[in-house]
């Protein structure tokens, strides 16, 4: 079985349908599980995408269960349907080929501050992590299961990596599974905490200096080392079935 070192421990190496399984599971206990809701999808550059299916939660697939889908939203491989709202990531992945991962989802917090229409302060550190621009998107057109709204949200989101959709939920662009996890649990804290904050009757600015900020900013999400592996090492000892799948095909 092949291992990565990182930090002081060690997860399996895992393939692209593993990783997106991996996204769903522990991004789930983040606060992203509205029920049967929400996509990621992986670009491996060739005109097709991995996903997750419908029917199923984030919380209960497994790698087989992973489909291959075409940039037109057909199913290549796989005994699931496509997702409810694929169109967005269709549309991403068409107008943006260089982004590998993309994840959709109605998280609990980021929901909340995309109905206001409002782009929250990071008022501490953990909340400022995972790099790239945040964005709102403040125009609802609809359930993005019609292309015509899809193409609409993906041309307001532009370069960012991550955004507040209104009316909707969020979207997190990354290179890497390691960086999109940091970057969607960074988001939904920042989200959570300024919530709070809010309700406390805090201040409306944060305290975090610009310089802290922009260099945050400026990260791409990869350079937490140790974040991912902990999340990934915990769903594998919580369901031995899915450790023992990767173990076998490491093998």
């Amino acid at each position: 079985m092949n291992f990565t070192p990182t930090a002081d421990r060690l997860i399996p190496d895992l393939d692209p349908r593993e990783q997106i399984v991996m996204l769903a599971r522990t991004l789930w206990h983040e606060g992203y599980r509205d029920h049967l809701a929400g996509h990621i999808t992986y670009s491996p550059g060739d005109g097709t995408l991995l996903c997750n299916p419908w029917l199923l939660t984030w919380e209960e697939i497994y790698p087989e269960d992973i489909l291959r889908i075409d940039l037109e939203g057909n199913v290549l491989e796989g005994k699931w349907p496509v997702p409810l709202g694929i169109a967005l990531h269709l549309a991403l992945h068409r107008a943006r080929p260089d982004v590998t991962f993309a994840v959709h989802n109605h998280s609990e917090y980021g929901t909340v501050w995309g109905d206001l229409l409002e782009v929250p302060p990071a008022y501490d550190q953990s909340s400022s992590l995972g790099g790239g621009e945040l964005v709102l998107v403040d125009e609802y057109d609809g359930a993005v299961n019609s292309m015509e709204a899809a193409t609409k949200a993906v041309a307001s989101i532009g370069s960012a990596d991550r955004a507040l959709l209104g009316g909707h939920g969020v979207f997190v662009i990354a290179d890497t599974a390691a960086a999109a996890f940091l970057r969607a649990v960074a988001l939904e804290q920042r989200c959570k905490n300024a919530w709070m904050v809010r309700v406390a009757g805090g201040p409306e600015k944060t305290s975090l200096p610009d310089w802290w900020l922009d260099r945050q900013a400026n990260s791409d999400g990869n350079g937490y080392h140790g974040f991912w592996e902990a999340a990934v090492r915990a769903q594998l000892r919580a369901d031995p079935a899915l450790a023992d799948i990767i173990v076998d095909r490491s093998r």
